[in-house]
């Protein structure tokens, strides 16, 4: 009987011990910036969910400066992180890094934007970003009624950060929708401005888009001529242009597209300011990459659902995508409020 009962308390020394272990676990968070509300509500959700795991948590915010990105994610690994889910300043940035993480056999998430240049990523999660933009340019398409309306409407173009890879497949989501109508006339881009590098945003920033939208105001719609529907491929960027708008433009106001339901932008589309934008719920992406973190530390197969679209130049990234679905006037208080995502009180 003794020697049963020392067995069983061995059984249970050891199961104590490897929850310990388990509980121990580090795992390093990597977010670009504070600036924009997205990082932050995406840095909350996933530190609690992966404490909310039994994981220890390291998060960290680079300040949109890419050295200070680098240096953070070095000291993660020095400081013992097991996996490391890093959401990219410029995807081709981190290589120092990221060739230290591999010297330490360290699993490597990228987090919504895809780490390029780099055979040291293991996996990436994100959002189905083409579709994100092709949602964009459907709904663009549908509000004008672009495939029976006579036109031509006059349409402006606001894209993403060139240092961002998925600013690329925003992008080219709605240019695929979009482009037969352009090619036809029935959609006609005064400023000429079309091709990727000439719409970009650096960083994203609102003050940058604003100042070309000014520009833009300035130069091609001073003599009263409509912008009829302005696509611009996430809300810092919408959110410059309606200021942009409110400040240098008389005419019929435009439909604007938007990405990532920003609370000012929630409210501006509450109010007519601008006519969606593209939701991601990061609880979604935040619960499947705390999903993934814990296939890696059991050793178990990872989910993945694409292994074809996302080359970083170097390999072919697995991936998990979610999917993205739009809030406008009409239905927020439905994905938005009713989701919990946000309270009324929030969007007063």
């Amino acid at each position: 009987m003794k020697k049963i009962l020392a067995v069983l308390i061995c059984a249970l020394l050891v199961v104590a011990s490897m929850g310990a272990m388990a509980e121990g676990q580090r795992v390093g968070v990597s977010m670009p910036t504070k600036d924009l509300q997205r990082w932050n509500q995406d840095g909350d959700n996933m530190k609690a969910n992966l404490e909310a795991a039994g994981y220890t948590v390291d998060l960290q915010y680079a300040s949109n400066d890419v050295q200070t990105q680098l240096s953070q994610i070095e000291n993660m690994i020095s400081e013992g992180a097991e996996v490391l889910v890093i959401a990219a300043i410029e995807g081709s940035s981190l290589g120092e890094a990221l060739s230290m993480a591999k010297e330490y056999e360290i699993p490597v998430i990228a987090y919504d934007r895809l780490l390029m240049e780099s055979d040291a990523v293991s996996y990436y999660a994100t959002f189905d970003n083409y579709k994100v933009g092709t949602v964009q340019g459907t709904y663009i398409k549908d509000a004008l009624d672009l495939d029976n309306a006579e036109g031509p409407f006059n349409l402006e173009i606001t894209a993403g950060d060139p240092g961002d890879n998925n600013a690329r497949y925003f992008y080219q989501g709605a240019i695929d929708v979009l482009n037969p109508y352009i090619e036809s006339g029935k959609l006609n881009i005064v400023s000429g401005q079309k091709e990727f590098n000439d719409v970009a945003t650096p960083t994203w920033q609102t003050k940058v888009a604003q100042d070309r939208a000014e520009n833009i105001l300035s130069s091609y719609y001073a003599d009263g001529t409509n912008v009829d529907v302005w696509l611009c491929s996430n809300d810092s960027t919408a959110l410059g242009v309606e200021n942009a708008l409110a400040a240098n433009y008389t005419g019929t106001y435009p439909i604007i597209t938007g990405q990532d339901c920003d609370i000012e932008n929630t409210k501006n589309m509450i109010a007519g300011k601008q006519s969606m934008s593209v939701f991601k719920d990061t609880r979604t992406l935040a619960e499947q990459v705390v999903k993934m973190v814990g296939q890696i530390l059991n050793g178990e197969t990872v989910d993945v659902n694409d292994t074809t679209t996302y080359d970083n130049n170097v390999i072919v990234v697995p991936s998990y995508l979610c999917d993205p679905v739009f809030a406008d006037a009409n239905n927020y208080k439905e994905i938005l409020i009713d989701s919990g995502y946000y309270t009324e009180d929030q969007l007063q």
